[in-house]
């Protein structure tokens, strides 16, 4: 869909930090993370909600999410993640998404009340996407790409 970002950031027209790439999905970092390391992992074609994703893409798909979850915690050295999505209501941008969100106990994180934090640089944002690719690919996974 022309108008829609994450389909930017998938066909590499619009600049993110990217965390993997892989024909199941592409995941990256939130520009307004909840906490640092807060990936988004979109579905390539363009879907809307997790409703509309077809039951042939779903495996590969939720095998990407659980895949970057995995990373997420050793490659920051967080306890773990949250990973959550909305579906139409909150959802800042049309276009399936699942958080995959760094946790650690006492992180301050409660209820959906979610204070965000920035990062300082654009080097500091390549770093935590490189962290989390680097272990992404560690894990197994060989197909990735980076843009920024």
């Amino acid at each position: 869909m022309a108008d829609c970002v994450f389909c930017g950031i998938v066909a590499g027209t619009v600049p993110a930090f990217v965390v993997a790439d892989s024909p199941d999905g592409l995941a990256f970092l939130d520009t307004r993370p909840v906490f640092k390391g807060h990936v988004l992992v979109v579905p390539r074609p363009h879907i809307v909600q997790l409703t509309e994703l077809p039951a042939s893409l779903l495996s590969g798909y939720f095998g990407l999410v659980q895949q970057v979850a995995a990373a997420v915690p050793a490659a920051l050295g967080c306890t773990g993640t949250f990973v959550a999505m909305n579906n139409l209501v909150s959802q800042s941008v049309p276009h399936l998404h699942t958080h995959v969100v760094p946790r650690t106990k006492g992180d301050g994180l409660r209820g959906f009340f979610w204070p965000r934090h920035k990062y300082a640089s654009d080097d500091e944002a390549a770093e935590f996407a490189g962290r989390l690719g680097k272990e992404y690919l560690r894990a197994g996974v060989t197909d990735t790409g980076r843009r920024e």
